[in-house]
């Protein structure tokens, strides 16, 4: 009983892992149709919202279990339920596009168990081995997730190229590793904490050379800039339920795993670490204000905003202070409900069996389809960082501490950017109001308007302190706990 006991901090990735081989056994053992995914389907979710349960019922507190591989804390608890929300949604928005392109196969709820499994472990290692087998447990079902579609070239390219890429960015992720162990003597954050903070530090090239690398495989992973060249690429070529769970979870671990990394492994590095840290912010800022302006496919555009939001969220980081850190949770959230509202949208983007993806395609929206043209508009404000949406109050939270800790050019070049890509997400809401209607969409289905409706309410209420006062004071604990 004891035993059992101390695996508790685990139960929800465990509770997914064998939830995810018990639905495999259902799906092998059952005829192969859609009514089997369907139901292997709903019961995945069901399967997240309980491991979501067993995350609010832990205790409060820091717990070390598998000999200190493993943390569980504020942080990663705040981490693991916006991870689980991100794959549970996006399995939602899956549903209707599955069944219409016959792609309703069991296999892809439990890839996407599998993958929450290896997210969740990203933000609770505490240990560089930990830390790679959360990561490509992640990676390995994302790369099948994006190849899905077979017969469609495009999503075969697609996955390919992050398969491609993501060997790279996780080779390179090793070699830094390996340089920081032959440094340090040490795989846990703790051990190496301590060699970090030593004096001499600054000093030793050899760790700070494994530090850069390491920094290289994770910017890979949130797709910051220099390392973002498959994004675009994978946003467009997957299936867009797809594109939607990649723009939402992953991109929630990717960020976790950096922030643990350089709060819990390299607290006595913030000089060598923020300066990287400045160098992608500013330029995942720019080239996700400049890059999407000529963008005709919405996937396309969405995947360099997903890059400047990146960079957005990066400058909170860049402050270094625990403020800094409390804002780039608040806006990991605030982006994840933005980003599943619109890619509830591009779902609803459909004539007949045939998805629309170009821009031109939503004329006239609001004439055919007002409630959706209205909610899209929202959504394109509130990423655009318009008061009072809750985009705007994302951007307040990571700018004003990285004004704070005096980094000025960041803040600057941050609100420069904002008013840049505010263009193209205008473009969208002009196209719809005011230009001439083309042929009406398919009736939007109830998953997909549960989604937009939900997403709609909450970057409206953001702004009343009853709700978003608890989401400020929860990033408050979760940033306690990270200590950078």
């Amino acid at each position: 009983m004891s035993i059992l006991l101390s695996y508790a901090p685990a139960y929800p990735e465990m509770l997914l892992a064998v939830g995810a081989m018990v639905l495999l056994m259902i799906g092998a053992f059952s005829e192969d149709n859609a009514d089997t995914g369907a139901f292997v389907g709903w019961l995945s979710i069901a399967l997240l919202l309980v491991a979501a349960g067993l995350i609010v019922l832990q205790p409060e507190g820091t717990q070390h279990p598998f000999d200190k591989v493993f943390v569980v804390d504020q942080f990663a608890r705040f981490m693991k339920l916006l991870i689980i929300a991100g794959s549970a949604v996006a399995l939602l928005l899956s549903f209707d596009f599955l069944r219409n392109k016959g792609l309703m196969k069991f296999e892809y709820p439990i890839l996407v168990l599998l993958s929450s499994v290896g997210m969740m472990m990203m933000v609770s290692a505490n240990d560089m081995i930990a830390l790679y087998l959360g990561l490509e447990l992640q990676s390995l079902a994302l790369y099948v997730l994006a190849s899905i579609q077979r017969e469609n070239v495009r999503s075969s390219e697609a996955g390919l190229k992050y398969f491609v890429l993501g060997a790279l960015s996780s080779g390179m992720l090793l070699y830094g590793a390996s340089l920081i162990y032959g440094f340090t003597g040490a795989t846990g954050f703790s051990e190496i904490a301590n060699v970090a903070k030593a004096q001499t530090s600054g000093e030793n090239i050899g760790l700070i050379v494994g530090l850069v690398f390491l920094l290289v495989g994770l910017a890979f992973k949130i797709s910051a800039v220099p390392f973002h060249m498959w994004t675009p690429d994978v946003y467009q070529g997957a299936p867009t339920p797809v594109t939607a769970l990649f723009a939402a979870a992953p991109k929630m671990a990717a960020m976790g795993l950096l922030m643990r990394v350089l709060g819990g492994a390299f607290p006595g590095l913030e000089q060598q670490w923020q300066q990287v840290i400045w160098f992608i912010a500013i330029a995942s800022m720019l080239l996700g204000a400049f890059a999407a302006i000529g963008q005709t496919n919405i996937k396309r555009l969405m995947a360099y905003s997903s890059i400047g939001h990146v960079g957005f969220a990066l400058v909170g980081l860049a402050a270094g202070t625990q403020e800094g850190a409390q804002g780039v949770l608040v806006y990991l959230l605030i982006y994840l409900v933005m980003t599943l509202g619109t890619f509830a949208c591009i779902l609803a983007m459909q004539r007949g069996d045939e998805m629309i993806e170009d821009i031109d395609q939503l004329a006239g929206l609001a004439q055919n389809n007002l409630t959706m043209a209205f909610v899209l508009a929202m959504l394109m404000f509130s990423l655009a960082g318009i008061p009072p949406l809750a985009g705007f109050w994302a951007k307040v939270y990571v700018f004003w501490p990285a004004v704070q800790a005096g980094l000025y050019p960041l803040a600057v070049i941050g609100v420069l950017a904002s008013v840049v890509g505010a263009y193209y997400y205008l473009r969208i809401v002009k196209i719809m109001f005011f230009d001439e209607p083309r042929e009406k969409f398919v009736p939007v289905s109830a998953n997909l308007g549960l989604v937009m409706g939900a997403a709609l309410i909450f970057i409206f209420a953001f702004a009343v302190p009853q709700v978003g006062g608890p989401i400020v004071e929860a990033a408050q604990a979760a940033a306690k706990s990270l200590r950078l």
